[in-house]
């Protein structure tokens, strides 16, 4: 199939973006286009259509990408793959997901801020912004402002964006002293969608767990984040520095969780009752990893 007919226009500066937006909405409707690797798709299989595409690539303010006042700022044009090579140490869990994303020829088109508008449940780069609190910084007909990740997900590919707004930027939190984090997903193949998935985040006082959030992603409408910093702090105080007791001891309380976080309705490739297993493990695996790297980064 192709996409039906619409038009394109390529401004250059945000509030152009804007108004071209707006234009575009008493007419049919627009599209912000950026990588379009997940919007060509959509338009082309006629799941979706706009009026009027609207190309980003060429307004520079949105190609910026650096850290500013403790933040890894990443604007709307900047590549998944450029992030991956140029800045795999500013944010760890975000360097740990990356790699998952479809596959290298993907990322090296498509823009971190792009996953984060098309919001798909099984995307890893929404789970990532909710769980380490990221902010997304957008830009509209009424002005600027600043929406948290964790109010950003409204459902499946649904957003708090309006038909006029554009994302400029993502601001991810750097890590903290005493901070790990862990990061895995299960698809039948590398580069497929995520059957189930899981961001953790862990603090540590010490030896003590203060903070422990868990993101479970591709098990419901949109990323579902879960603080279980008493459930860690429980399992380590029985389990010692153990990582295979401490994984053996959070399996109860994951369990408790994925049965909460998991709505999906199944699908051929995998049940709930299926995806619920997968989180829990996942979720204890990569716990058990994040608080090992919480200490690491403590004492080193």
């Amino acid at each position: 199939m192709k996409a039906a007919p619409f038009a394109y226009v390529r401004p250059t500066r945000i509030r152009d973006v804007v108004a071209e937006l707006a234009a575009a909405d008493a007419a049919g409707g627009g599209k912000v286009i950026a990588g379009g690797q997940s919007l060509v798709p959509v338009l082309a299989m006629r799941l979706g259509r706009a009026a009027t595409l609207v190309d980003i690539t060429s307004v520079d303010e949105l190609r910026q990408v650096g850290v500013v006042d403790g933040e890894l700022r990443i604007g709307a044009g900047i590549r998944q793959r450029r992030v991956e090579r140029e800045h795999r140490g500013a944010v760890p869990l975000l360097s740990q997901a990356l790699p998952w994303i479809g596959h290298r020829e993907i990322r090296s088109r498509g823009t971190v801020c792009g996953s984060l508008a098309h919001a798909d449940p099984s995307a890893e780069l929404p789970a990532v912004a909710t769980c380490l609190g990221a902010t997304i910084d957008v830009a509209g007909p009424d002005g600027r402002r600043q929406i948290p990740a964790t109010e950003f997900f409204t459902g499946a590919m649904a957003t708090a964006l309006g038909p006029c707004d554009l994302i400029t930027s993502v601001r991810f939190p750097r890590p903290q002293e005493g901070e790990g984090f862990g990061f895995g997903e299960i698809a039948r193949r590398h580069g497929d969608f995520a059957l189930a998935g899981v961001a953790v985040a862990v603090r540590s006082d010490g030896t003590e767990p203060v903070r422990a959030t868990v993101t479970s992603f591709g098990v419901s409408d949109r990323p579902q984040r879960r603080e279980l910093p008493e459930k860690l702090k429980a399992a380590v105080a029985a389990a010692g520095p153990d990582a295979s007791a401490l994984a053996t001891h959070l399996r109860e309380a994951t369990e408790d969780m994925a049965a909460d976080v998991v709505t999906t309705e199944g699908d051929p490739s995998g049940s709930p009752a299926y995806r619920r297993r997968l989180i829990a493990t996942l979720a204890a695996r990569e716990l058990v990893r994040a608080y090992v790297a919480s200490q690491s980064r403590r004492t080193s």
